[in-house]
């Protein structure tokens, strides 16, 4: 899949004309790459859409028009961006209530590795998270973290000729699937793979 570049991204003021339209498009986009496991646990598919999105607003919000700026954004964000034999993704843990979160949060260290997908006919596959960075201690998990699946080539051209898939969280804490997820998030992930 290809990254984002500096040619790639529209200058602050060309963003600006097109911004309520490509919000709209990016809204509608991730509808179906948006997965809720559970009441607590949202995973959000990213791709490059989504990553386009999320560098032009940080570019905007933090008024970033510098060549270094820039790079250190794309550098942050074009990790997020599948390669054609994973997917990737954000997830959050969800809790509204600031004490509940904290207490929560402590329960639930070790989550991040025990969020998985599933082709129809191949094993789970177990998220690599937080390659970026440890965002656990000793005392708690985060409520942000990094994934990626990596898939075989098998399970990937099984997903593209429309097997299901399902994906859950199996931690001793916090469990829950989703079995199979719908066909318009099966086909939008699907399309991340080469």
């Amino acid at each position: 899949m290809p990254q984002l570049t500096r040619d790639s991204l529209m200058t602050l003021e060309a963003y600006s004309r097109i911004r309520p339209d490509f919000r709209r498009q990016v809204i509608e986009h991730k509808k179906p790459r948006k997965v809720h496991l559970g009441e607590h646990v949202t995973i959000l598919f990213e791709d490059e859409m989504t990553v386009r999105y999320q560098v032009q607003e940080m570019l905007r919000i933090e008024r970033i028009f510098e060549e270094e700026g820039i790079q250190h954004e794309l550098d942050a964000y074009n990790p997020l961006i599948p390669d054609g034999r994973n997917f990737k993704a954000t997830m959050l843990i969800e809790f509204v209530d600031g004490a509940t979160r904290r207490q929560e949060l402590s329960r639930l260290i070790g989550i991040e590795d025990r969020v998985w997908v599933q082709v129809e006919g191949s094993p789970r596959v177990y998220a690599i998270a937080d390659e970026d960075l440890d965002r656990e201690n000793d005392e708690k998990t985060s409520s942000v973290h990094f994934l990626r699946f990596e898939l075989t080539n098998d399970m990937a051209a099984a997903l593209k000729y429309g097997v299901s898939l399902a994906m859950g969280v199996d931690h001793p804490n916090y469990t829950a699937a989703l079995s199979p997820v719908s066909a318009d998030t099966r086909a939008s992930l699907a399309a991340d793979l080469a």
